[in-house]
């Protein structure tokens, strides 16, 4: 099954993570697990933590709103 494209939100996330990586990932999945490792890795060194935000964009999709 192939995935679709990323949406216009998510192309806006990817350019976020550059600067503020745990902020999509908060987006994204709330605070979950993948957000307190996300500013780990951040506290870390910085390359890490864009790439796991980079990984939490791509794996989930962006939570329905509800009208």
């Amino acid at each position: 099954m192939a995935r679709p494209a990323s949406s216009g939100s998510d192309v806006l996330l990817y350019f976020l993570a550059i600067f503020l990586p745990p902020v999509p990932v908060f987006i994204k999945t709330g605070c979950s697990a993948n957000f307190w490792i996300n500013i780990l890795l951040c506290f870390l060194a910085w390359l890490p933590g864009v790439i796991h935000a980079w990984y939490i964009i791509s794996k989930y999709e962006t939570p329905a709103r509800v009208a």
